[in-house]
């Protein structure tokens, strides 16, 4: 299709894929080969390092993976040891999720490795431009959840 790369080249959502891709694989390559990770894997095993316990649930909204890919992910983490589940008080159809002691030590270990990849990319901006794209990626969410939110409730409204 004539005239197709110009306009891909010049799509920012594209452009903000392919990069984001190419940023995640270059952080997962070294925990991938040492650690037998898919990147899938390591975003829970972060956000269950970070912040505690989680259901699936919240890890589908934390991530922004679809149900599939946070179950395959789940279920690797759990098959190798890493991830424990427990009931949920709260809703007896999901579970809480957490790292086990040795997928702490894991997490421990990837953490700064990936850290460290995250400054060497990252090194080309200015702190004034991080601060500037991390408020700009966050004006792009705002405003992603505002249109989804128009939306569901227009369904709402037409049910």
């Amino acid at each position: 299709m004539p005239g197709s790369k110009s306009r891909l080249a010049h799509f920012l959502p594209y452009r903000m894929a392919v990069t984001s891709n190419a940023v995640s694989s270059h952080i997962a390559e070294e925990y991938g080969e040492r650690f037998g990770l898919k990147i899938p894997e390591w975003r829970i095993m972060a956000i269950l390092g970070d912040t505690g316990a989680q259901t699936q649930r919240d890890l589908v909204r934390a991530t922004l993976m679809d149900k599939v890919a946070v179950n395959r992910a789940c279920k690797a983490l759990d098959d190798r040891g890493y991830l424990r589940r427990s009931p949920n008080a709260a809703d007896g159809r999901s579970h809480h999720l957490e790292l086990t002691e040795e997928g702490q030590a894991i997490y421990g270990q990837i953490w700064p490795q990936a850290y460290s990849a995250y400054e060497q990319i990252f090194a080309v901006l200015t702190p004034r431009d991080t601060e500037r794209l991390t408020e700009l990626l966050q004006k792009l969410m705002q405003s992603v959840r505002s249109i989804e939110a128009g939306a569901e409730a227009r369904a709402r409204r037409k049910a």
